[in-house]
């Protein structure tokens, strides 16, 4: 399991036009599902992304997480983070989850990331969306449940 972590001030998911998830202050993380992963990879990124101390502490410091400023998580489901193009320039998909084994672990990942932090949005599996951010800082975060140590 992959997920890019941007650190923001706002961002909004909008579907046709819509705004189907939106936050202030905290994380939007873009989480790619492969097709070996398993709730294990969840219960490991879920709690490590709510702990990133990459907030401001009061001497201006990366030394708070989003659970300490009270933020929200604007979680996206991004198969393309496991497009792979060390073979020539049109991605292949291979590595990503099937749609059926993925949208239950993406599920899952929301629901563990909601019992540990209280403000959770999304946008919507299998669906053209359009995602709206500002970066703070910048600050970018890549993380990979299979790279542990």
């Amino acid at each position: 399991m992959r997920a890019v972590v941007q650190r923001v001030t706002r961002a909004s998911v909008t579907i046709d036009g819509e705004i189907v998830g939106e936050i202030g202050n905290g994380l939007v993380v873009l989480l790619g599902i492969a097709g070996d992963d398993s709730k294990d990879d969840a219960d490991y990124l879920a709690p490590k992304i709510v702990s990133l101390r990459i907030f401001d502490d009061a001497e201006g410091r990366m030394n708070v997480s989003v659970k300490d400023i009270e933020g929200g998580l604007l979680i996206v489901s991004q198969f393309t983070l496991y497009g792979d193009v060390r073979r020539g320039l049109r991605p292949s998909w291979s590595d990503a989850a099937a749609p059926e084994i993925a949208e239950p672990l993406y599920d899952y990942f929301v629901e563990s990331s909601r019992k540990l932090l209280g403000r959770i949005e999304t946008g919507s599996f299998r669906k053209m969306m359009q995602v709206e951010l500002v970066n703070d800082g910048p600050v970018t975060i890549l993380l990979d449940s299979r790279k542990t140590f």
